[in-house]
């Protein structure tokens, strides 16, 4: 039987017709090797070595057709390589010579050359998690044949769960779940001032919310086998682990041993949490692959971590009424921008979360056995030698997770991984280093490591393989949302990353303070929610970074994601009307937003403001005492002492009439300066560098 090989190169979307069917034929059939018109002396050595293997390569001299240097582009986008030899083997793309060379070696092209047929399966999917399922289900949408191995190892607790990974049965959807009950403990102590009257005493039932929720992620595991099984994908509740090419050995709970072979293999694995790897770790601590099923409250809790997992499990914890303490190694929400990380930690710390900075435990040991029992930790200062001691009921560990793949074989069929992180490097199509792996989700190296990433990733990978379609996953301006008490949103780059990508000098940085209306009534925090967009001031001001914190986060901060994939501007902002009244609304152009630049030196003239307050206190505390009005005058005062105009529309609004309220300017001038001093003082414009002027909160 004569065998047939085939190369290609790649393109963008846009090209010629003509040009892309050339590249779709490479691309698709047996073995094509690509080439220039006068083949170098490797190229010759890719052909016979196809030759001495008694298979026919069909050879594309780019030289010979029109427009080759169009289909060089075309089959670079598919491939990601860009020199010739271009090689590929039934449709799996193998590279250049090199790389031809090592397979032959190996022993991996010969399997390629046996066809898909003399395999099990088209595609097995390694884990079964959001991505895993997405890039299964797409597969077998196309008519590929697909099995999903998925296996949960129990963790030290014994925790074990169903099929779809960590977002669904002890991440995303249990934490999301927990905030929200959370969130109703806030809700009925601000509904006494809505005019709620309820006299019994209102507890949280630990065990309630636990069965409920569990309940609700059961009924998920159970839609998603039920989805496999309507699309005809085998699910194996079995540990895989590769044998060598092209073959994996499947593993159920009793130890049973099953050997399938597949033309392509994805993993998608994902990741566990990390131990301390100190005395008592795994013995006594939780993770938070336990703690959504624990049986019983967890009580008085340390959690040990300053990750966005640490902080959300910390605030609901503290949320349903449990005497909580974060232990923080460096700094909070590493990744995240720094000045919203610390607004995050400072709510919490307002409302009842304690935080032991720079500390970090040695030691775990149990007093008391029960459930809860109690338990001794033993922290050392990572500044000194101070050690501390504390008894809690439950220690949560939240310090990092590990990807899981350095027990699946890799390894056996030269899959290349970070040994350090465990993490697989890929390239632009998710293609790992041996040509039919290919890899998604959180164990990928330098991705972001998202639910909604891994199923785009997924699905976009499978129609790539089996669809004929080119698209790759965009990891560029992916929003996400940390559910801590109060909600943090962002999209884009933190102020750090962005400084050091573009300069601070090339940079615009616009915030404000606001009130929601919510928070009005019920006497909430008037100067705690804040929202800040970093905008490019040499790319007509275009946004690169949106950050804010507030009720509902999440929900505002993915309408501005769209926005941002089509090229947001600060003068799009301005220009968009607000919805009124919404949190929403202070990140568009109801409100005035001043920026960097040629406002934040006039804020200097504030300097005397603060030596003259130093030296007329005692007076104008005499004063103050006459009313309370001067406190609450708006900040506007302070722009208008400052230099800065003001307009008509800067006015304050009373909602209840739409009529302008008293211009600022009509207060006497010494309580306008001081005023001005004591809303700069607050809002802290010139400590953070000048970075902008105050806004004033917009009830």
């Amino acid at each position: 039987m004569t065998r047939h090989a085939k190369t290609s190169p790649g393109g963008t979307a846009g090209r010629h017709h003509g040009d892309w069917s050339v590249a779709r034929r490479a691309h698709e059939a047996g073995i094509t090797q690509v080439c220039s018109l006068a083949p170098t002396l490797r190229q010759r050595q890719v052909k016979e070595l196809f030759s001495s293997l008694g298979v026919e390569c069909n050879i594309l001299e780019l030289d010979q057709i029109d427009d080759g240097a169009s289909v060089q582009e075309v089959l670079s986008e598919i491939t990601s390589q860009r020199t010739v030899p271009n090689i590929f083997v039934n449709k799996v793309h193998m590279g250049g010579c090199d790389r031809t060379f090592q397979a032959h070696q190996s022993g991996l092209l010969q399997k390629l050359l046996q066809g898909d047929s003399a395999y099990d399966y088209d595609l097995i999917v390694i884990g079964g998690g959001s991505g895993g399922l997405a890039c299964a289900q797409e597969a077998a949408i196309l008519g590929k044949k697909v099995m999903v191995l998925d296996f949960v190892v129990p963790s030290p607790q014994g925790t074990s769960w169903g099929l779809g990974g960590t977002c669904v049965n002890v991440g995303c959807i249990p934490k999301k779940l927990m905030h929200q009950a959370a969130l109703l403990g806030q809700a009925l102590v601000d509904s006494r001032k809505f005019g709620w009257e309820y006299n019994q005493q209102v507890k949280h039932n630990w065990e309630t919310m636990t069965e409920a929720i569990q309940n609700h992620i059961g009924s998920l595991n159970w839609g998603y086998r039920l989805s496999l099984r309507e699309k005809a994908v085998a699910y194996v509740n079995s540990y895989g682990e590769f044998v060598e090419h092209h073959k994996i050995k499947a593993t159920n709970r009793k130890g049973q041993e099953t050997c399938y072979t597949a033309a392509k293999f994805v993993i998608a694995t994902g990741e566990r949490p990390r131990y301390l790897g100190i005395q008592g770790d795994k013995e006594y601590c939780i993770t938070s692959d336990d703690l959504f099923s624990l049986p019983y409250c967890p009580g008085k809790t340390l959690v040990v971590g300053a990750s966005y997992v640490a902080l959300e499990c910390a605030g609901f914890l503290a949320g349903v009424g449990l005497d909580v303490t974060v232990m923080v190694r460096s700094i909070l929400l590493r990744g995240f921008d720094q000045e919203m990380a610390e607004k995050v930690g400072s709510y919490m710390e307002q409302h009842g979360v304690k935080f032991l900075r720079k500390f970090v435990p040695v030691m775990v040991q149990q007093l008391e056995k029960g459930s809860p029992g109690k338990l001794k930790v033993v922290a050392k200062s990572t500044e000194g030698p101070e050690t501390i001691e504390g008894v809690y009921n439950t220690v949560l560990l939240a310090i990092g997770r590990d990807s899981c793949t350095k027990k699946i074989g890799l390894e056996k069929i030269g899959v290349k991984i970070n040994e350090k992180s465990g993490k697989v490097p890929v390239n632009d199509v998710e293609q790992t280093n041996v040509p039919y792996v290919y890899a998604i989700g959180d164990v990928l190296e330098g991705k972001l490591e998202l639910t909604p990433v891994a199923i785009q990733a997924g699905k976009l990978l499978a129609r790539r393989l089996f669809g004929g379609r080119l698209e790759k996953c965009d990891y560029i301006n992916v929003p996400t949302t940390v559910f801590t008490p109060l909600e943090y949103g962002c999209c884009g780059l933190s102020e750090e990353k962005a400084i050091e990508v573009y300069k601070k000098e090339n940079l615009e940085v616009y915030h404000t303070l606001f009130w929601p209306l919510e928070w009005t009534v019920a006497g909430r925090d008037n100067n705690t929610c804040y929202a800040k967009i970093i905008c490019n001031k040499f790319d007509n001001d275009r946004v690169i970074g949106f950050h804010i914190l507030g009720p509902n986060a999440g929900e505002v901060t993915q309408g501005f994601a769209a926005a941002m994939k089509c090229g947001l501007t600060k003068q799009l902002l301005d220009d968009t009307i607000g919805i009124h009244p919404t949190c929403g609304v202070h990140n568009v152009g109801n409100h005035k937003v001043l920026g960097t630049g040629h406002h934040a030196g006039r804020l200097l003239r504030l300097v005397p403001l603060l030596l003259a307050f130093l030296v007329l206190f005692p007076f104008l505390s005499s004063r103050l005492r006459g009313g309370e009005s001067v406190l609450m005058a708006p900040a506007l005062w302070c722009r208008h002492s400052a230099g800065l105009s003001l307009t008509e529309g800067d006015q304050p609004v009373d909602e209840e009439t739409g009529q302008q309220r008293a211009s600022a300017q009509q207060a006497p001038d010494w309580q306008r300066q001081l005023h001005c001093f004591l809303d700069v003082v607050a809002r802290n414009p010139i400590t953070r560098g000048a970075k902008t002027d105050a806004l004033p909160s917009q009830n």
